[in-house]
């Protein structure tokens, strides 16, 4: 019996040892992959932390400029983003025109909310692009329509000819194209 102890011994020791090591190292793994995980959290927190002093500073400039609140800012940058995403930067500025110049227009309402969310105005607004992730590039565009940029030279319309299914929007006398939307007065 003694023999057969003294045999097996270090196999025991060893395997014990392995064992330990399997946990070790688990363990390892867990508190690397877990610290990763923190360090990103961080990096997160600070980069959404510095998008929203961007943000107000941005909102704060532009209030400075003109008589448009912070509200009308980012809901004008939501649309931009939402109907010109991938558009030339001229034309993200031309689609924040055309609501301002509705909100000037007497056939529609005064406010820019008002222009975003009238029933079937924006595809962006009726099939949630109005939600997707802000782009830099819309919130600049938002800034640069409400501080007077009107690419469009005063038009009211803009339409997409490969994707809309609106009829009456083909009566429109086009003035403008830029990328993919025609715009008209």
């Amino acid at each position: 019996m003694s023999k057969l102890l003294k045999k097996y011994t270090i196999f025991i020791i060893l395997l014990i040892i392995g064992f330990l090591l399997s946990i070790y190292s688990a363990k390892f793994i867990y508190d690397i992959k877990r610290a990763n995980d923190e360090k990103i959290e961080r990096r997160l927190e600070k980069a959404l932390e510095k998008s929203e002093k961007e943000l107000q500073q941005d909102s704060l400039a532009t209030q400075a400029s003109t008589n448009y609140q912070n509200k009308d800012l980012y809901l004008l940058a939501r649309v931009i983003n939402g109907e010109a995403r991938g558009e030339p930067y001229i034309g993200q500025v031309a689609i924040g025109a055309v609501i301002i110049n509705r909100t000037k227009h007497p056939g529609f309402p005064k406010t820019i909310s008002g222009v975003i969310y009238q029933p079937g105005a924006f595809t962006a607004v009726t099939d949630g692009q109005i939600n997707a992730k802000l782009e830099p590039t819309a919130l600049k565009a938002a800034r640069d329509a409400l501080n007077g940029w009107d690419p469009t030279n005063g038009c009211i319309y803009y339409y997409n000819p490969a994707k809309t299914t609106n009829k009456w929007i083909w009566s429109r006398k086009v003035v403008l194209v830029i990328g993919k939307h025609r715009f008209a007065k």
